[in-house]
């Protein structure tokens, strides 16, 4: 049984029908063998072409495009994890990605022939950052940013900082992870985008600590004292605060990250920020004995940006955990909608876990 519909017939095509009277019917009798198998590899070829084009609510299904900005940042795996970063999203089939690095790299110098991205411009690796003033990605091409450039990276040419405050303004998106929010200290608008950042000089002149108390309560503290601070590297929990988030859902409430740094006593603007999961910060490891800020969301005029504290090194950036918060951060960053499921390996409370990693 074959169903042929348009917008004004449908037409049954069944051996029991009687369509003696139809003159469809009756012209579709009269093709030899190859005119009737060439009108079905027709149909077949339109249904196949156009498809995919458009989902059942009528959006299509282009991918989303990302851009990773990097070249100067004070881990100096950071040309490894641009590239694991794209060569995990590109894998999703849900993102393409391309990558804009200063004309100046500062650390990382080891991992950047290895790592290499086709088709990057050839660059110089300094001893100390160095402004490039020829830096400027345009933004408006891509959906979504994501920020690699960490501690002490040199200052973007000022049109460039204005470009991508435009950009977010008017809808783009941005996600920032680890030493991204240790970047760019005296950047204002940078500031108010991610909410809560960390050293370069930041105290309480650039606004409060935000945590959550052991009474489940959030703190905004005032109080002076310098801004950023880990302890030694280890696994750590993270809790979830916000269940019901296009991010988190479906996680499960506590689960086992990778080792990595647990940034605490971040500070700055916390504007139009909602804190979707934190971690402990356990005094016996030079914690602050507070429930630190770890996956936050946020917004700058229209865009959105996902802020998360983990991925210090390849070990900590292949946890499950990271990058599926990752992956879903940066959907959500550009779509304000997240479609990845939570995979079945995605740690537990107790059991951390982990992709591997294969050039």
């Amino acid at each position: 049984m074959v169903y042929l519909i348009s917008k004004t017939t449908k037409l049954r095509i069944d051996s029991c029908y009687n369509f003696t009277g139809n003159p469809l019917y009756l012209a579709i009798l009269k093709l030899d063998f190859m005119q009737k198998f060439n009108l079905i590899l027709l149909i077949f070829m339109s249904i196949v072409t156009y498809g995919p084009v458009f989902s059942q609510s009528g959006k299509t299904t282009a991918k989303i495009k990302v851009l990773i900005v990097d070249g100067q940042n004070n881990h100096e795996q950071w040309p490894k994890i641009t590239y694991i970063l794209k060569q995990e999203m590109e894998a999703t089939g849900l993102f393409s990605v391309d990558v804009a690095r200063s004309a100046y790299t500062w650390e990382g110098d080891e991992f950047l022939d290895e790592f290499a991205i086709e088709g990057m411009p050839k660059t110089q690796a300094l001893d100390e950052p160095k402004a490039d003033p020829d830096f400027s990605p345009d933004f408006s091409k891509y959906d979504v940013v994501i920020n690699n450039f960490g501690w002490n990276a040199a200052p973007w040419p000022e049109k460039t900082q204005k470009n991508l405050e435009k950009y977010i303004k008017k809808g783009g998106g941005l996600v920032v992870f680890h030493a991204a929010d240790n970047s760019f200290p005296k950047w204002e608008a940078y500031n108010k985008m991610i909410g809560l950042g960390g050293w370069g000089d930041r105290t309480e002149k650039d606004g409060p600590r935000v945590y959550y108390n052991d009474a489940g309560e959030l703190i905004r503290d005032d109080s002076p004292g310098n801004a950023g601070a880990h302890g030694p590297q280890s696994e750590y929990q993270i809790q979830i605060r916000n269940a019901e988030h296009p991010i988190t859902k479906g996680m499960p409430s506590i689960w086992m990250h990778t080792e990595d740094e647990l940034y605490n006593s971040l500070r700055g603007p916390a504007e139009n920020m909602e804190i979707l999961a934190t971690a402990y910060s356990d005094p016996d490891n030079k914690g602050t004995g507070q429930h630190e800020p770890a996956l936050m969301t946020l917004t700058y005029g229209k865009g959105r940006i996902f802020h998360i504290i983990m991925g210090h090194a390849d070990y900590s950036v292949l946890g499950v955990g990271f990058l599926t918060s990752m992956l879903r951060g940066v959907e959500w960053a550009a779509t304000g909608e997240v479609t990845q499921d939570i995979p079945d390996d995605f740690p537990t409370a107790d059991k951390s876990s982990k992709w591997e990693f294969k050039k």
